[in-house]
C-alpha cells in the first residue's frame, strides 16, 4: 500500500513552496490530487486545475454517497464557500504515492479516512516571531495591504496549531524551515525511507 504525505503548517512558514518543489521532484513520483469548491470560479482558473468547481446540491450528492473525506466551510460576505476533498477515484493507493496540502484539521480527517499507516503528516515550522515578519513583508508588497486580515490570520493560525491540537493529532516530527534547502532536503530523505519501507514491506 502507498502512502499519502500531508504537508501542513502555519500561513507563511513556507509550506505552499515546500509542496510544490515536492511535487516537481522527478525522483519522488508523487502525484497530485485536485480538490473541490463551491466558490465561484475567479479569472485566469480552470476547471479541473486549481479546483473542481461545483455548487452546494453535487456537495450533498458527495455527502449521501459517502466520499467526503473532509470539508472546510468559510462564512464569506457572498454566503458560505466550502473547500472539499472528495474519494472520487483521484487517490489510488495500489498504484503511486501522492503528495497533498491542507489545514491540521483537514490532516486529521485523512488519517480517519485512510489510517495513520497511510498518511504520513510533513509538519513545516517556523519561530513565530519570524513567521510574523515574513508575513508583514510578503503583505508590504501588496498593492493594496491587508494588515488588519494578516493580523487574523496570524492568531487563528495560532490557536489552530496549538500545542495540544499539534498532539491530539499525533504529529511528532517538526520540520524546521530555518533554512529551506536543509528543510527540502530532509523531508525528500523522509519521504524516500518511507517508500523504501512500503516497497520492501
Amino acid at each position: 500500500m502507498s502512502k499519502i504525505f500531508f504537508v501542513t503548517g502555519k500561513s507563511c512558514s513556507g509550506k505552499d513552496t515546500i509542496f510544490n518543489i515536492l511535487k516537481q521532484r522527478d525522483e519522488l513520483n508523487l502525484k497530485t490530487v485536485v480538490g473541490y469548491t463551491t466558490r465561484p470560479m475567479r479569472v485566469g482558473e480552470q476547471d479541473g486545475t486549481e479546483y473542481f468547481f461545483v455548487n452546494k446540491d453535487k456537495l450533498e450528492e458527495f455527502e449521501k454517497e459517502n466520499k467526503i473525506i473532509e470539508c472546510r466551510n468559510y462564512n464569506t460576505v457572498h454566503g458560505i464557500w466550502s473547500y472539499f476533498t472528495v474519494d472520487d477515484g483521484q487517490i489510488d493507493l495500489e498504484n503511486g504515492n501522492y503528495i497533498y496540502i491542507g489545514t491540521l484539521e483537514s490532516y486529521e480527517k485523512f488519517v480517519d479516512y485512510y489510517g495513520s499507516e497511510i498518511v504520513y503528516p510533513i509538519y513545516v515550522e517556523v519561530e513565530s516571531g519570524e513567521r510574523l515578519e515574513r508575513a508583514v513583508k510578503r503583505e508590504r508588497q501588496q498593492k493594496e495591504p491587508k494588515y488588519k486580515e494578516l493580523c487574523r490570520r496570524f492568531i487563528a493560525d495560532e490557536e489552530d496549531f496549538s500545542e495540544e491540537n499539534i498532539e491530539h493529532a499525533c504529529i511528532q516530527k517538526r520540520y524546521q524551515n530555518i533554512d529551506i534547502d536543509k528543510c527540502v532536503n530532509e523531508i525528500i530523505g523522509d519521504i524516500k525511507v518511507n517508500i523504501k519501507a512500503d516497497i520492501h514491506s
